[in-house]
């Protein structure tokens, strides 16, 4: 069992952290949503010189985690390009990227892209998907789907945990934040950082924040479909502890475009909604499992 990044894959987040913010940082998700269009001219040139597209994420392990690490930067900056799928893409089809969809009303946050997706199940079953009309903010679209086979079961488990590393990036950026606003704002003569109530609630949300990055690293090394749902339940629920124990403690701000947690949040919501929300994945989870239970870490 392997819980630890390597050096090189950490290294390799790092730079992508810096070559992310000289791109435009968190410029580039106010440029992409004012064009969603130009998300591709935008993004893309930054991850051809990382390389990004020459990882060999399905066989290699240490270009696995290179492709966590660099999905976690991409988080930290809310860039807005469907990385993880991109970096997820089956091999066995001709195809750019690969999405897990809900086997009812599939949808995904690609619009205004221009490339060969593969949508999935969680069943294995695998379709060619292609954007229809815009149904929500975040890039949200709707998907046509025209089915092609059913195995695509050794796809789900990559397809799910790539995204969850995008995800822990955004928590983690959120957390950093307000620490910040925390420790320059004062109130009764003193930073917000000094109140027992701030730091405990603080401390509930880096609690769940470092879980979750515990569980991502445990999953990218199964590769097990159910590890990568119980990943993505816990996902989904630190998202919920951590943003809104950021939103409290910035206060109004929080939710004014000028700050950049506000951003973040709204560009996590379609990792946390979709293939599914909190609730349908505890009922896939659940159906896969049954009496037996997970194993591992997740036991």
């Amino acid at each position: 069992m392997n819980l630890e990044l390597s050096d090189d894959a950490a290294e390799y987040g790092r730079q992508a952290l810096r070559a992310f913010e000289a791109a435009g940082g968190d410029s580039l998700v106010q440029q992409a949503e004012a064009k969603p269009g130009d998300r591709d001219a935008l993004v893309v040139p930054v991850l051809t010189e990382l390389g990004a597209f020459d990882l060999d994420v399905r066989t290699d392990p240490e270009s696995a985690e290179a492709a966590a690490a660099l999905c976690r930067s991409a988080g930290y900056w809310a860039l807005p390009y469907p990385l993880a799928e991109r970096l997820a893409h089956p091999t066995d089809l001709d195809a750019d990227g690969l999405i897990v969809v809900s086997a009812t009303a599939p949808t995904a946050a690609v619009h205004g892209l221009r490339h060969r997706w593969i949508a999935v199940t969680v069943d294995g079953a695998r379709s060619s998907a292609t954007p229809t009309a815009a149904v929500g903010p975040g890039f949200i679209c709707a998907l046509e789907l025209t089915p092609i086979d059913t195995g695509g079961t050794g796809d789900v488990a990559l397809g799910l945990v790539l995204p969850c590393w995008t995800l822990l990036g955004m928590l983690d950026r959120a957390i950093e934040l307000t620490i910040a606003h925390i420790t320059l704002r004062k109130q009764f003569g003193q930073p917000l950082s000094a109140f027992q109530g701030v730091q405990f609630q603080l401390t509930d949300a880096e609690v769940e924040r470092s879980g979750l990055e515990m569980l991502a690293k445990h999953a990218l090394w199964s590769q097990d479909t159910d590890d990568a749902l119980a990943l993505r339940l816990a996902a989904i629920e630190a998202a919920e502890v951590v943003f809104r124990v950021c939103h409290q403690l910035h206060g109004a701000a929080g939710f004014c475009d000028e700050t950049t947690l506000s951003w973040l949040s709204r560009y996590s919501q379609p990792l946390r909604r979709l293939p599914f929300g909190l609730s349908a994945t505890r009922d896939q989870l659940a159906r896969r499992t049954g009496r037996r239970g997970l194993t591992g870490l997740f036991a």
